[in-house]
């Protein structure tokens, strides 16, 4: 399947070092595209990336980018256009560990933080990218969260912020169209990677949480990565090229 190899320019996976921005980004080089990608700590992460591009005869660089500094974002979107001869997808992955409380349990300050970790991030990265974006008839895909859509009890700390996320993807979809920008979100409901692996392994969900996670599920399963990347490949791609401003849930039938 080569639904990028037409297309100028490359794509741009923010948070690619984490489960759900390696497999995306594994899965757009597959399908044809050169890919810019970034990461906050785990730089050795992308290893494996930069051997599948080459075994795939396409290119890849990186670049270390913390969301919240504005000026740095704009750096390496222009630095990753440049490179690469424009942007053709900007794909938002990015986001720290965040623990499960009760919305009673979590201070101001902590939400303020992650509304600054999130939603401010990804507008930081977003508003730079969008003159490269009008410039291919681009698109942006944001990994957000299915809870938005139904809401897990102490997931507060998530959803608050994806639903912000959510909220300027729709805005992006109405302002940037007349430029043929199209705009789109993936909810991940609970996967065997990215965060749910996190929380899993970190003991915040445990053996009983997850059985009642999995009932709540009509397919009784979780999904993985790259079932994640199939949505984000599919939206970025122009078999979605009358999609804009939707959000397409990956959940199991979750939200049902």
């Amino acid at each position: 399947m080569d639904d990028f190899g037409h297309r100028p320019g490359a794509a741009l996976v923010l948070g690619a070092s984490g489960g759900l921005g390696q497999a995306t980004a594994r899965m757009l080089l597959e399908r044809g595209s050169h890919v810019g990608l970034t990461y906050f700590r785990s730089a050795g992460k992308l290893d494996p990336l930069f051997t599948f591009a080459k075994e795939q005869e396409r290119r890849a660089r990186s670049w270390r980018l913390d969301l919240t500094d504005a000026e740095r974002a704009a750096e390496v979107v222009a630095q990753a256009a440049a490179e690469f001869g424009g942007i053709h997808t900007l794909v938002y992955a990015a986001g720290p560990h965040i623990p499960m409380r009760h919305l009673s349990r979590i201070s101001p300050s902590d939400f303020r933080s992650q509304l600054l970790d999130d939603a401010a991030g990804f507008f930081n990265a977003v508003h730079a990218a969008l003159p490269y974006l009008r410039e291919t008839g681009g698109n942006i895909v944001a990994v957000t969260t299915a809870a938005t859509a139904r809401f897990p009890i102490r997931d507060g700390l998530s959803s608050g912020p994806k639903a912000a996320v959510e909220a300027l993807i729709r805005g992006i979809a109405a302002e940037e169209g007349r430029f043929g920008i199209r705009a789109n979100c993936v909810g991940p409901g609970m996967t065997t990677d990215g965060m749910a692996e996190r929380l899993i392994s970190s003991g915040e969900l445990d053996q009983h949480a997850l059985d009642i996670t999995r009932a709540n599920i009509p397919l009784r399963r979780f999904g993985n990565a790259e079932d994640i990347a199939e949505a984000v490949c599919f939206l970025a791609s122009d078999r979605a090229d009358f999609i804009s401003g939707q959000k397409l849930d990956i959940d199991g039938g979750y939200g049902v």
